[in-house]
């Protein structure tokens, strides 16, 4: 791979990082999530959505997420699941009436295993990692430059470790506010606050991603 596949990366990682800089789904989730159930929450949430991440580049390396894509019923399935778990989140998020700090012990929810699990869901019912890969992704690779679907996968694992890092970072800022937050009504406000705002992400992200 020569000069011309370097620079082709640098292009990548450059578009990558505007894009997960773009708020969405991911970003709204991992910010309620944080501020409502603290950092160690945020970063198994942020695991999760590596691995969802990974596993659409794979997919997008051997041509499935193609697949989808093309398919109406699959996508608009996908679609639909997507806003209907962020809609989710949000009422688990609004009715929840238990203080993260007290002495109770903690309930399924509460636990890294469940924000792991709630993270990967979340962006595997997301088309919009599988149009960035299938749409976006094939333009930075070069044919001539050597086997087509080894560069996929490096780009792909180039795009999950940025957007990695955004997340995390996403995750210790809202993790910090919210040792911030010292009484159970502050962040009851903010959680409910953070719910209204994952109802308008699921509204946006049913428009944003309907075909035209």
């Amino acid at each position: 791979m020569g000069d011309g596949f370097t620079s082709s990366l640098a292009a990548f990682a450059l578009t990558s990082l505007i894009i997960e800089l773009t708020p969405g789904p991911n970003m709204a989730y991992l910010a309620a999530l944080s501020l409502s159930r603290g950092t160690r929450a945020g970063i198994a949430a942020v695991l999760g959505i590596t691995l969802g991440l990974a596993i659409f580049g794979v997919a997008a390396a051997v041509g499935v997420a193609t697949l989808i894509l093309q398919s109406t019923i699959l996508y608009e399935s996908l679609r639909w699941a997507g806003v209907a778990y962020l809609l989710w989140l949000a009422w688990e998020g609004w009715a929840s009436e238990r203080d993260v700090t007290s002495d109770a012990p903690a309930s399924p929810g509460d636990t890294p295993w469940y924000a792991f699990r709630r993270g990967l869901i979340t962006n595997l019912l997301n088309p919009k990692a599988g149009i960035f890969y299938v749409a976006t992704l094939p333009r930075f690779v070069d044919a001539a430059a050597g086997n087509v679907t080894h560069q996929a996968i490096l780009l792909s694992a180039i795009y999950v470790s940025i957007a990695t890092l955004i997340h995390l970072a996403i995750v210790l800022l809202a993790g910090r506010l919210f040792s911030l937050l010292e009484t159970p009504d502050s962040r009851r406000t903010t959680r409910r606050v953070l719910s209204l705002a994952l109802v308008g992400i699921a509204v946006w992200f049913a428009f944003s991603t309907r075909r035209g």
